[in-house]
């Protein structure tokens, strides 16, 4: 999966931007070093990375700003790097479009599976039980292609890659209870931790793409105890 990936790293300590590409090249990927938000735009000019790993903490622009920034034009997927215990910087960071977080001090085994796993995510184009293009469901239609959610009014909205996978796993399975272990080793390669938002806070912010209301839902309804359902009637076109 390393050979011909790309991965740029934005984070202005010296140390770790070094022990990250010497890890990262170790297992095959070119990688791209940034110490802050010019820097990293001046590369992302000229290369169009694979993922890209964002530190919270860093003069100038905040890792919450860049993520923003990078959002308006891209979905690469992001990992962001947080302090260890502050959950509200987690939460943030998967509000504004990243795909995961880490927390410091990390393993770099554990940083290598989390890159693994959204990579493969990346890779993911459509629904394996589509027999069409689009998929309609409500007053939407996923482009499976595209990844654009079109409503009947035909305006487009593009998705981030996490929000079109969470998205087409539902699609996939109407009328199913998803439970939040079963959404996020579909979608990220892993089980949930203890105590972890990010699932909870990733279907919240679909949600409200959606128009949905999670106290009285059309789409998505919370199965308490369980896990979600996609409650919308499904259909299939080319």
């Amino acid at each position: 999966m390393a050979k011909g990936k790309q991965i740029l790293i934005v984070d202005d300590d010296q140390e770790i931007r070094e022990l990250l590409q010497e890890y990262l090249q170790r297992a095959g990927f070119e990688v791209l070093a940034a110490s802050e938000g010019g820097e990293m735009y001046r590369l992302l000019a000229d290369n169009q990375p694979d993922l890209i790993i964002l530190d919270i903490m860093m003069p100038g622009d905040d890792g919450f700003s860049l993520c923003q920034q990078i959002r308006r034009t891209s979905q690469v997927p992001i990992i962001m790097l947080t302090a260890a215990s502050d959950e509200a910087d987690r939460v943030i960071g998967l509000e504004l479009g990243a795909d995961d977080y880490i927390a410091k001090p990390f393993s770099p085994r554990e940083l290598m599976a989390r890159i693994k796993a959204l990579l493969r995510r990346a890779e993911f184009r459509q629904p394996e039980r589509e027999s069409g293009r689009r998929i309609r469901f409500a007053d939407w239609v996923l482009d499976t292609l595209s990844q654009h959610l079109i409503n009947d009014d035909g305006g487009e909205m593009d998705l981030t890659g996490s929000d079109f996978l969470l998205l087409s796993l539902f699609l996939q399975h109407p009328g199913q209870v998803l439970d939040r272990d079963s959404i996020s080793d579909a979608t990220r390669g892993r089980e949930t931790l203890p105590m972890e938002r990010g699932i909870d806070v990733q279907i919240s912010r679909l949600r409200q793409k959606l128009g949905d209301n999670g106290k009285s839902p059309r789409i998505i309804k919370t199965i308490r105890g369980s896990g979600y359902m996609l409650i919308a009637e499904v259909s299939h076109e080319d």
